[in-house]
């Protein structure tokens, strides 16, 4: 039961679309067949796992480690018409309409898009919109599935000058993120009546 479970294990993480809960399922498979095939005296299946196990620790402190770092994402500004954009969302647009009841790729009409980039890859795309009086509405948070563990869309957030330079004073969460309360508080947006916003530190009228 140990072994085939620990097997299974290994199987299940190579399933899995997200890197980070790829990278645990697959290390705790491996822990459990040296352990198993110790056991039993197998001891190329135990150097085997064991070296798997070390490549999926270092792996994890990489990903742990740069999870919320600035300097390991970027974020671009573009054009609402860029093909660019326009490719990305159409390619993962059954994802983005699953998770975004209301939104739809076809109908695209925010004024402000962001890709958030890490390295040379699109990982997460925001679209917002001028809901007037200062304030920026949020129309899309979207993230690849494999990076739903890193929460790049935070970068957006985190560099305020993406919307104060666009006369924004405050920014305003979809209603599709009201189950995400944890990560937005932890971005510093509140409840202001019925809405969930983000106070911009240092905004100033354009």
């Amino acid at each position: 039961m140990i072994g085939w479970g620990g097997s299974a294990l290994v199987v299940v993480s190579l399933l899995q679309t997200r890197i980070l809960r790829l990278r645990v399922l697959n290390l705790v498979g491996c822990v459990v067949l040296v352990g198993f095939n110790a056991a039993i005296e197998v001891w190329p299946m135990v150097g085997m796992n064991a070296v798997l196990a070390v490549i999926n620790a270092v792996h994890l402190w990489r990903l742990l480690r740069h999870r919320h770092d600035d300097q390991e994402y970027a974020v671009l500004e573009v054009a609402d018409s860029d093909a660019y954009l326009e490719h990305v969302l159409r390619i993962h647009e059954r994802d983005i309409e699953r998770f975004n009841p209301g939104f739809s790729v076809g109908s695209l009409d925010s004024r402000y898009a962001f890709l958030v980039q890490h390295g040379e890859r699109t990982v997460g795309v925001v679209l917002a919109d001028d809901a007037g009086d200062g304030h920026a509405q949020i129309e899309l948070d979207y993230v690849l599935p494999e990076y739903r563990d890193f929460t790049p869309g935070e970068f957006v957030y985190r560099r305020s000058e993406v919307f104060t330079r666009h006369g924004f004073t405050q920014v305003i969460a979809p209603p599709a993120m009201r189950d995400s309360v944890p990560y937005l508080r932890n971005l510093g947006f509140h409840r202001d009546g019925e809405r969930i916003v983000l106070d911009l530190p240092g905004a100033s009228s354009a």
